[in-house]
């Protein structure tokens, strides 16, 4: 992650003995994916090596010049989408794509639409916490630090001063002077838990970072009148690993958001991706890289819908989602056939708001479905592309993430899309933004290790890296909303993430123009 590389740098510096100012640091702040900030250090302070007179300071001139430069090379290096001088026959002679000679390799891994059960009774919300208890408790004894984990009403009969670990489900946080309490669940009891916040206690941020209703393993030490204080948080997170590469340059296009139907629907840009991929758009360098995708997933909001929001009909063209559907087909029915499509619905979709979501229902989208062939799946799903698994969500769930938890923001989505991979759950809390459906299984919890996980809903295209799995937030097609005016939330449109399937990289296309 960006950050991690942030703070490496950070520490780089101040272990050659240079101090950084603050300058310095929001600069650094600031640097987009493509500049990794601790290389960008190393290079910095190995030319202030080689002055005369050693610095006390990090030179700031210096380093946003060679910032300035990766830029630029990014840049020379980036497709161009200004259209070539040849001629529509010549630029389709030459158009050859890699795509059309590579065997579609697409398996659904998981797919909630045929599965899901939902009821709307106590018992069946009681069923469906205790199903994501034991799944999440499962992955977290997979941890060597947490198999010795005991229960409750085991650490609670343990005697004073007692160090031990307990599983539960965090039900309630309170904050006070002193520290934090917490309390919480797990099959057979419940419990108070204490968290001191006696100096500079790194587990105390831990604490603050975890979503309520999460399930969490917690070093403990018995203390009088049944009370735990908390040493430690651990939570179920991704194992270190070697993700999978896919034998072959197969690239896949990641996208989301497009709103058909909204007044602010970037339809022009749109138009101008499909002809991209066609061959029709860009030049040398850019058809090379478009003939490489053979993969395309949308992550959700294919229309815009009705209904979706207050006054949402003022900022509607189109006011009928059947018609919505019909327009969404004609644009993407003129995507080559050599591309295999999978759609995930989103909360605008014509499928119940309630996660988990079954696939868009035929009955809203029939012509969506009779335009081509597509492979449409529920929300949250897992496809295999080439041997690569790909988690896609919409991303609902990062709502409340962004919305109750600090360090979050709306502008670097990648942040929360972290946090749960490293819960290994997409929407942990009940009772907030996000409508949970209670089904017999907890289909949330991310029980396969994703290569890549893609979102959307946010409208901000941002990527990163995490123990092995690229985390991908796809941006949108829609321009700014008054509502996000409001918020002051500043999305990012028209920015394509495509994958490189052979070796995960990430390649950023803006389709906006000039």
């Amino acid at each position: 992650m960006q950050e991690e590389h942030l703070e490496k740098a950070i520490s780089a510096a101040i272990r050659a003995g240079y101090q950084v100012d603050k300058a310095t640091f929001d600069f650094m702040s600031t640097l987009p994916n493509i500049v990794d900030p601790q290389e960008l250090m190393m290079s910095v302070i190995r030319q202030m090596e080689d002055l005369s007179e050693k610095p006390m300071f990090v030179d700031s001139a210096l380093l946003k010049s060679e910032a300035e430069k990766r830029l630029q090379e990014f840049e020379s290096e980036r497709p161009k989408f200004a259209e070539p001088s040849s001629t529509e026959e010549g630029k389709a002679a030459l158009f050859q794509p890699y795509a059309k000679e590579v065997n579609s390799d697409l398996k659904v891994i998981e797919d909630p639409t045929h599965n899901i059960q939902s009821g709307a009774t106590l018992q069946d919300y009681t069923d469906y916490f205790r199903d994501r208890f034991r799944r999440v408790s499962r992955l977290l004894r997979q941890r060597l630090d947490v198999r010795e984990a005991t229960s409750i009403p085991e650490a609670l009969k343990s005697s004073n001063k007692r160090k031990t670990k307990i599983i539960c489900i965090v039900m309630e946080k309170r904050e006070s002077k002193r520290g934090i309490f917490l309390n919480v669940e797990d099959l057979e009891a419940t419990a108070t838990v204490y968290m001191p916040l006696n100096g500079k206690n790194p587990a105390a941020n831990k604490v603050r970072s975890v979503p309520l209703d999460q399930v969490i393993c917690i070093d403990v030490v018995k203390a009088k009148n049944n009370l735990l204080v908390a040493e430690d948080l651990l939570l179920p997170d991704l194992p270190n690993r070697k993700p999978n590469k896919a034998p072959v340059a197969a690239h896949a296009a990641l996208i989301s958001d497009l709103h058909i139907g909204s007044k602010m629907f970037m339809e022009k840009e749109l138009r101008r991706f499909i002809l991209w991929l066609k061959g029709d758009f860009g030049d040398e360098k850019a058809r090379l890289l478009a003939g490489h995708v053979k993969y395309i997933i949308i992550a959700g909001d294919v229309v815009d819908g009705v209904g979706i929001y207050p006054q949402q009909i003022d900022e509607l063209v189109i006011k009928d989602i059947y018609k919505q559907y019909s327009a969404a087909a004609a644009i993407l029915q003129d995507i080559p056939d050599y591309i295999d499509i999978v759609i995930i619905p989103g909360n605008h979709d014509g499928t119940r708001r309630a996660l988990p979501q079954p696939a868009i229902q035929r009955k809203y989208a029939e012509p969506l479905y009779e335009a081509r062939e597509i492979f449409s799946v529920g929300n949250p799903s897992v496809v295999s592309f080439n041997g690569v698994n790909i988690l896609i969500t919409h991303g609902t769930g990062l709502d409340d993430i962004i919305a109750s938890l600090p360090g979050m923001s709306f502008q670097d989505p990648s942040k929360a899309m972290t946090l749960l991979l490293q819960c290994r759950h997409l929407a942990p809390t009940y009772g907030q933004r996000t409508p949970l459906a209670a089904d017999k299984r907890d289909f949330l919890v991310i029980d396969n290790l994703p290569d890549v996980f893609h979102a959307g809903h946010i409208h901000t295209m941002k990527y990163g890296l995490y123990r092995g799995t690229v985390i991908v937030n796809s941006g949108a097609w829609q321009r700014q909303t008054e509502y996000q005016k409001e918020l002051g939330h500043i999305p990012n449109p028209g920015i394509v993430p495509i994958v490189n399937l052979e070796t995960l990289e990430v390649i950023p296309v803006d389709f906006r123009g000039s």
